[in-house]
């Protein structure tokens, strides 16, 4: 789309452009899945065919040029070459959904099914290894089967939490500078994670990319360790941040200026009320390596630092500008202290919100369209003074969200944006 680059740059620069940019499908965070891709393409009269599954974890689906042109999406996502579940995106295949509807799919999404019709998907594409996700039956995206193994306090050992940290290697190297290639001449913004620069996200914590996972990997065990174990969570970010920055420059070195914005963590921080953990806990424990890794973004390319983190976050967030991050995602309006209006006014002039244009636990799913419309519209108007905003739904757009719900926000930000 013309100028889309150029808008999205403004509102990371905290300049007021002619419109709000619009990202659908530029983040794992804000994505649409594939039974709302494919009813989109539907809608706009494009062709029917089967929607590419490119993160298979939520079953989020590949927003192609022809869809991104007629929405007037304003960004796009620089490609992953590794699943959630550790297996490239690569030699597609078709597979049939259990709701019925066909897909394309990487070759090493590979699956079975246990005795009560749950579809099981296992680590690496490897089914003599025990799988690493589950959908249950009726369920429309995998959870994460827990495979920890008893813990002996007197053995845990930081490097067992650190086996999926290494250094990029040269034939990855190779696929990030095709990739780039590719992706150069693009005129929407680029949107990119290079993995390995998010603390303590419970999304990787229990490994569903590792065949047979070691040290701390239970959700529930690792917020302990946060507290009581906090010795060991430092060795882990310690080594795990040094790992990261010298990834950061192989990185550089080919994505150079091609990306505009980094996604760098996905640590959520926030519950519906209140934080996960005290801001003398964020600061002591995680602050450290995330100004570590902002710096040298900040001292050596053109990137703005993206951080993601649902929920009532709004006591961290003057934190979160303080470790370097420019840009806030989800921006959860309807959780506890996180009224629009006072986070643009506090927050505004500091970090980008990016997301929060309408809200995806009620309003898109469940709502009218006219209610719809008028969330977005509010939202438009309280966060579109002096640039800092990119319009996205509070998170991503879940399985069977009314496509007339869909329409009417894409409608509304047009309509704003005049």
């Amino acid at each position: 789309m013309k100028n889309s680059k150029e808008i999205v740059r403004k509102a990371l620069n905290h300049i007021t452009s002619e419109k709000i940019p619009l990202d659908l499908g530029s983040t794992s965070v804000s994505g649409i899945h594939v039974t709302c891709v494919s009813e989109l393409r539907q809608y706009y009269g494009l062709e029917n065919r089967p929607i590419k599954v490119i993160e298979p974890y939520q079953m989020l689906g590949e927003i192609e040029d022809d869809l991104l042109e007629v929405i007037g999406i304003d960004t796009v996502p620089f490609p992953s070459q590794y699943t959630i579940f550790g297996f490239k995106n690569e030699d597609w295949k078709e597979f049939m959904a259990p709701w019925g509807q066909l897909l394309l799919v990487p070759q090493s999404f590979r699956t079975t099914k246990d005795i009560n019709g749950d579809l099981l998907i296992y680590p690496q594409g490897d089914t003599k290894a025990p799988p690493s996700g589950r959908m249950p039956t009726n369920s429309y995206f995998f959870d994460t089967i827990i495979r920890q193994q008893p813990i002996d306090e007197e053995k845990l050992n930081p490097l067992d939490n650190l086996e999926e940290f290494s250094i990029i290697s040269d034939d990855d190297l190779k696929w990030y500078a095709m990739q780039a290639k590719i992706m150069a001449s693009s005129e929407r913004a680029i949107v990119a994670g290079i993995g390995g620069t998010a603390f303590g996200d419970i999304a990787f914590v229990p490994a569903p990319f590792l065949k047979y996972p070691k040290g701390i990997r239970d959700i529930e065990e690792w917020y302990i360790s946060t507290i009581t174990r906090q010795d060991y969570i430092h060795q882990i970010f310690s080594k795990q941040c040094e790992i990261a920055i010298k990834n950061l420059k192989r990185i550089h070195s080919i994505l150079s200026d091609v990306i505009d914005v980094i996604y760098i963590c996905g640590t959520d921080f926030g519950t519906q009320i209140s934080t996960f953990c005290s801001i003398e806990t964020y600061e002591n424990l995680y602050s450290p390596y995330y100004k570590e890794i902002n710096n040298w973004i900040h001292q050596n390319t053109r990137w703005k630092t993206f951080k993601h983190s649902c929920g009532a976050i709004e006591p961290l967030i003057s934190h979160f500008i303080n470790s370097g991050f420019d840009i806030i995602n989800p921006v959860q309006c309807s959780a506890v202290g996180m009224n629009p209006k006072e986070l643009k006014k506090k927050y505004g002039k500091y970090i980008v919100f990016w997301g929060g244009g309408v809200e995806t636990q009620n309003t898109l799913p469940f709502g009218t369209p006219e209610q719809v419309r008028k969330e977005v519209l509010q939202r438009c108007e309280i966060f579109y003074s002096e640039g800092g905003f990119v319009f996205s739904p509070t998170h991503n757009i879940q399985a069977r969200t009314p496509i007339r719900n869909i329409i009417a926000m894409i409608d509304a930000v047009r309509e704003f944006n005049g």
